[in-house]
């Protein structure tokens, strides 16, 4: 049975025709051509797939896009602030070399996003917990942690001036 969904992907208002059972992984990537949100587990144990929905960070290949109804999605893509410029949280990955091979790397990211949108300070433990359910084999976490931990200091910085 198909569905007409109406929520916003990127900023942009959409109405799609999706199947009942369809995982919003799978409308991203298949229908709108978002290559970011990568298909790992497809059990919502990896985290590849996170992506924003209405600004918390959510395994998207175990949310069905049904559910996405009048919400807003933000993939890595909608990340942009103007022309080709990159997110301050993609900026710090960079800075602090927490990429490797990359397939991790776009739901990482959605997530340091949503703590960085906290506008809290968490200690190095805490981060660790925050981004536990995501799955690294190639950096072993540390420049992820210090990335996020940089770019928090950074907005934190901002906030006092």
């Amino acid at each position: 049975m198909l569905y007409i969904v109406k929520l916003s992907v990127n900023g942009s208002q959409c109405e799609i025709a999706v199947d009942a059972g369809e995982t919003l992984a799978e409308t991203l990537r298949n229908k709108f051509g978002f290559t970011s949100v990568k298909r790992g587990c497809c059990v919502g144990e990896c985290g590849a797939c996170s992506v924003l929905i209405d600004g918390v960070a959510m395994n998207s290949c175990i949310y069905l896009t049904t559910w996405a109804e009048g919400k807003e999605i933000t993939t890595v893509e909608g990340l942009k602030s103007g022309e080709n410029a990159l997110h301050p949280v993609q900026k710090a990955f960079i800075e602090k070399a927490a990429i490797q091979c990359g397939f991790c790397t776009p739901g990482l990211i959605m997530t340091a996003v949503e703590i960085v949108g906290s506008g809290r300070h968490y200690p190095r433990d805490e981060l660790r917990r925050l981004i536990s359910g995501h799955l690294c084999r190639c950096t072993g976490y540390e420049n992820i942690i210090n990335a996020i931990e940089s770019i928090v200091s950074r907005e934190e910085g901002k906030k006092t001036v």
